[in-house]
């Protein structure tokens, strides 16, 4: 698509959904038949069911229900929803979306599918595949990062999912409601993580990071509608000052995922005594998230290349990932730490041939496809890399 058609669907998408019910999922490797099952169709997260159904799938009983759906505003098709629950089965598809359908080729994974019910029978399609267009998306409707799908519906505040909802006493003791200014993203982080060990986490690095991550957005979601309820009951002067206010609001929101999962790896990382310097200055100023054992050694002609691990953090890399390709040159293969709920096997090629080697959650890493996903390491996995490469 052009860039122009891009920015018109991504704005056709908000503006539906800002009305109407609507599910959203990440496309898998699963969806488009590359983990070696033998299923058509779309995976619909059982939760979804209340966006097309009257009441959920029974066991021993197949369901099914026929809906138009308009995609991106290219195709239209006469697809059917249906819940399998005879034999072994106990699963919604979205299937019959006709032969050599567009989104279900495998460079669609990763992208993130959105369906809103416009009637009974109708309902608008979209796929975004950009980093830009899915982070707007999910800032827009204030999605966690983490989340693999959801079922929002206007009619009912707050449907989407959400982590540890945070109470006013945690807010009173970390002051974040005091402030004159919007609390800074790396306090709410902090208060996300002290929040976590007073109610007990993990202590797995991969579910720890997930937890903090999902804390940190409902303590933030907490405090943006305290501070900012009252703000939009009473209204605004002018049609220019509502604007300004949700923009700032939007640009926040999107400044906030990438800027937490830094401070959350760096948390992660002083916990397990790596020595690492965040935001080094390398060749041409470039200013790479994490570099172990640090930028010291970094500089130091004589410390060995063989030492030196680089490790890039970003929500999503689907276009992104090229960024870091140059961020530091004397470390040949770069770590890549992402939300990314998966990639599709060009793109998976296309970073192996340029050294860039993946780190994910481990609960993403069966979204990957199946041939890869022994190549993709964890977070946990990356530390102990770490340790052994860089020494204690």
């Amino acid at each position: 698509m052009s860039a122009e058609s891009d920015i018109r669907i991504i704005d056709k998408a908000v503006s539906v959904c800002q009305e109407k019910p609507f599910l959203y999922k990440f496309i898998s490797a699963n969806d488009v038949g590359k983990t070696g099952s033998h299923q058509s169709g779309f995976y619909i997260p059982y939760s979804c069911w209340p966006l097309i159904f009257d009441k959920p799938g029974q066991k021993g009983k197949n369901t099914d229900r026929f809906v138009r759906i308009s995609w991106n505003d290219e195709e239209d098709t006469r697809s059917r929803f249906i819940w399998y629950g005879k034999g072994t089965r106990r699963e919604y598809r979205l299937t019959r979306l006709g032969k050599g359908f567009e989104y279900l080729k495998d460079k669609y994974i990763g992208s993130l599918l959105i369906i809103a019910k416009e009637s009974e029978d109708t309902c608008q399609g979209f796929v975004l595949d950009t980093d830009d267009d899915i982070e707007q998306f999910m800032a827009r409707f204030n999605i966690m990062p983490s989340r693999s799908y959801g079922l929002i519906r206007p009619e009912i505040p707050d449907s989407g999912e959400t982590g540890i909802v945070p109470g006013n006493e945690l807010l009173e003791k970390y002051n974040l409601m005091t402030a004159e200014k919007f609390p800074d993203t790396k306090d709410i982080a902090a208060a996300a993580r002290d929040i976590c060990r007073g109610k007990g986490q993990p202590s797995d690095a991969d579910e720890k990071i997930i937890t903090w991550l999902d804390t940190e957005y409902s303590l933030f979601k907490y405090i943006e509608e305290s501070r900012y309820t009252p703000l939009v009951q009473s209204g605004f002067q002018s049609v220019e000052k509502f604007l300004d206010f949700a923009q700032t609001v939007l640009n926040r929101r999107k400044s906030r995922a990438g800027k937490s999962l830094e401070h959350h790896l760096n948390a992660i990382f002083q916990e397990h005594h790596l020595s690492f310097t965040p935001n080094c200055v390398t060749e041409g100023n470039k200013k790479p998230d994490f570099i172990f054992p640090g930028c010291d050694q970094y500089h130091d002609s004589s410390f060995p290349e063989e030492s030196l691990v680089f490790l890039a953090a970003k929500t999503t890399c689907k276009d992104r990932w090229r960024q870091i390709l140059n961020e530091a040159d004397r470390i040949k293969t770069r770590h890549l730490f992402t939300l990314q709920q998966g990639v599709s096997p060009a793109q998976l090629d296309e970073m192996a041939r340029g050294g860039v080697q993946l780190v994910v959650p481990k609960k993403n890493i069966p979204h990957f496809p199946e041939k890869y996903r022994t190549a993709i390491m964890t977070l946990g996995m990356f530390i102990r890399y770490t340790r052994e490469k860089t020494g204690p």
